[in-house]
């Protein structure tokens, strides 16, 4: 009996905190969908569920000519698909070298991209800036793409490698004896095999523009070149003081990309999560 009052205590217990958990997410995503459907500006005047709920917020970032919102949301879907599928290129081209060959600087190489990874992005801004404005593509979405996909390189780098180390090398030898070199065995043989592990570099690397604030307005100047983050942020700074209702129904139609793509991604995302990084 005792026993069995104590597992029921502990699947209690583990209910609980779930609940916790479930109140301490849902609650402030429930707080930003009713504010989005409530009427007026303010954020002190609105309630959770509004009384008389409007669709005018998500009307008029569609359709006043003062919203920018679709352009911004352009611009942002734009970046992120760059940003992802240049990251899975680069990434797993980087990834293979490093785990597949020995040359000269591979371990002082491997070494440098774990030193990088202990730096905040924060610390190079000054020298992002000026390089970007040396080579002429300051305030341009493409020099935004180049800074993003460099930047997380040797994490993802790190990541992938020590996934593609798992797998044997055996399916090298193999395909070697049949004839592949190099560049097939890795499109034929490693590629499909390591799918799990560039499905969350390329998650990750989609959700990072669409959430970053600093980078963008940092590089960015013309209104018609924001992201949403920034976009938005305009919303209850500058012209649009104190539209919160408004911010928060350009905010709640962010997450429909990144919903569809973590749907379409989701069942690699668990296993490639489980098994990246683990080893190397």
């Amino acid at each position: 009996m005792g026993g069995r009052l104590k597992s029921r205590l502990e699947v209690a217990g583990i209910y609980l905190i779930i609940g916790l958990m479930t109140v301490v997410i849902c609650y402030p995503l429930a707080w930003a969908v009713g504010l989005s459907f409530n009427s007026g500006t303010s954020l002190y005047t609105s309630s959770m569920i509004p009384k008389e709920p409007t669709l005018e917020h998500y009307r008029w970032l569609f359709t006043s000519p003062e919203s920018n919102y679709l352009t911004w949301y352009k611009n942002t879907l734009y970046v992120s698909a760059a940003a992802s599928l240049l990251s899975i290129l680069f990434t797993s081209m980087t990834a293979y070298a490093l785990s597949r060959f020995q040359f000269i600087g591979r371990k002082s190489g491997m070494y440098a991209f774990l030193l990088l990874q202990m730096f905040p992005v924060m610390m190079a801004m000054v020298a992002i800036y000026i390089f970007l404005n040396l080579i002429g593509l300051l305030n341009t979405l493409i020099g935004l793409i180049l800074i993003y996909v460099g930047g997380q390189i040797p994490f993802n780098a790190w990541l992938v490698k020590g996934y593609l180390d798992t797998i044997s090398r055996e399916l090298d030898d193999a395909a070697k004896i049949d004839g592949a070199g190099p560049i097939r065995l890795f499109i034929r043989i490693l590629l499909p095999l390591i799918t799990p592990i560039l499905a969350i570099v390329a998650l990750t690397n989609f959700m990072l523009p669409i959430f970053d604030f600093i980078l963008p307005s940092i590089i960015l100047h013309d209104k018609s070149k924001y992201t949403l983050a920034v976009g938005l942020y305009h919303f209850v700074t500058e012209k649009y003081a104190n539209n919160f209702t408004v911010f928060t129904a350009g905010a709640i139609l962010i997450a429909v990309p990144i919903a569809g793509i973590y749907l379409f991604l989701q069942k690699y995302f668990i296993s490639g999560l489980a098994a990246g990084g683990t080893k190397g």
